[in-house]
């Protein structure tokens, strides 16, 4: 039995998840959600987090430490409208670059910074081990969904990034499926700057489907690797936005977004037609947007399932507090079958409060 408090901010800039959680084992993992909260970030926080892509090092590493504690004074914030007594917290952290095949990966939010904040023991950095064992260090989220959502053949999650897990032969494999509400929302912001996303896919459905632009999108070799496999803000960049500012010149908005959303239909059906049929989880915000989910059911054999609100905004912050726990009784919560490393793993780096403890990493 543990209490934890899970953090996620995802790559879509929306915000901070924040949620707290009991677990306990009665022959197989049950949770129950204690509290919750969505903390949106302001406008000069999502332009900070936007523009650290292109930091220096030094200007990175000021942006991790302020990070750090913008998590902390919400973590204790938090804790204390709800009167919590949580023994951990387990954050995300957010991600500035993704590059495994380099070795490299970096998720802000210092975690003595936010242990200091909120007066509590933090676990984070969960991905970098696995990373220099020859792992994606992503998706991480698979382990949860074996072991608190099992009756869901297929976990769909679909943020800033789309990604899903199910087991093969006893085995869970999981992996990035495509870019999803990072490229929805940089549309959204087009036809508005002051719109942080498509309310219900309203402005996608209202557009035409371009085929010339679709074609180009489904054709990057991304898609035709096999899994293990991972997604970063630079394919976004690199392979996405190009294609967004040459196809501009010729059609709208709305169209870019139709035509987006049935990009991410059509590989999340491809993603897994050759598969048992069964029922998909859908969770993360594109789980609300309902051109996008109409879109997903033509686009799939599988039987799709929407959770209530609670699954859908805070499973990811579910599973980090669950890999947080996992971490601190020293079991696995990094799969290699996943990631494609050389060995499971026990990930995560411990901060401890109290600067009479100094600053602890395991």
């Amino acid at each position: 039995m543990g209490n934890v408090i899970g953090l996620m901010s995802g790559s879509s800039l929306d915000g901070i998840d924040m949620v707290d959680v009991d677990f306990w084992n009665d022959g197989g993992w049950r949770f129950e959600i204690v509290a919750k909260d969505s903390f949106e970030y302001g406008e000069t926080w999502r332009k900070r987090l936007s523009d650290a892509f292109y930091m220096s090092h030094d200007e990175l590493r000021d942006l991790d430490i302020q990070y750090g504690k913008l998590l902390g004074e919400m973590t204790k914030e938090f804790i204390a409208k709800h009167r919590l007594r949580p023994e951990i917290v387990a954050s995300h952290g957010h991600t500035i670059f993704h590059r495994p095949q380099e070795r490299y990966t970096l998720q802000i939010g210092d975690g003595q910074a936010l242990a200091d904040g909120c007066g509590v023991k933090v676990i984070n950095d969960f991905r970098t081990e696995d990373v220099l064992k020859g792992g994606q260090g992503a998706p991480l989220v698979p382990i949860g969904d074996k072991l608190l959502f099992s009756e869901y053949p297929y976990c769909l999650n679909i943020g800033g990034i789309a990604n899903i897990s199910y087991d093969i032969d006893g085995q869970r494999i999981a992996y990035d499926i495509c870019i999803a509400n990072q490229a929805l929302n940089h549309l959204a912001g087009l036809v508005d700057k002051n719109m942080c996303y498509d309310k219900d896919g309203l402005i996608a459905r209202s557009g035409v489907i371009d085929n010339q632009l679709l074609e180009k999108l489904n054709a990057s070799h991304y898609f035709s690797q096999k899994p293990p496999k991972s997604l970063g803000r630079e394919f976004f960049e690199e392979n996405i936005k190009p294609l967004f500012i040459k196809a501009c010149r010729r059609i709208t908005t709305p169209d870019m977004l139709a035509t987006f959303v049935e990009h991410i239909a059509t590989q999340i059906g491809k993603s897994i037609e050759n598969q048992p049929v069964g029922k998909i989880l859908i969770t993360g915000g594109g789980a609300k947007n309902k051109f996008l989910v109409e879109r997903i059911r033509t686009n799939t054999k599988h039987e799709v399932v929407i959770p209530g609100n609670d699954i859908i905004d805070y499973k990811e912050a579910i599973v980090f507090a669950f890999l947080g726990l996992l971490r601190n009784d020293n079991k696995v919560n990094i799969l290699k079958s996943v990631t494609g490393a050389e060995s499971d793993s026990c990930s995560g780096k411990i901060f401890l409060p109290d600067t009479i403890f100094g600053n602890q990493n395991d």
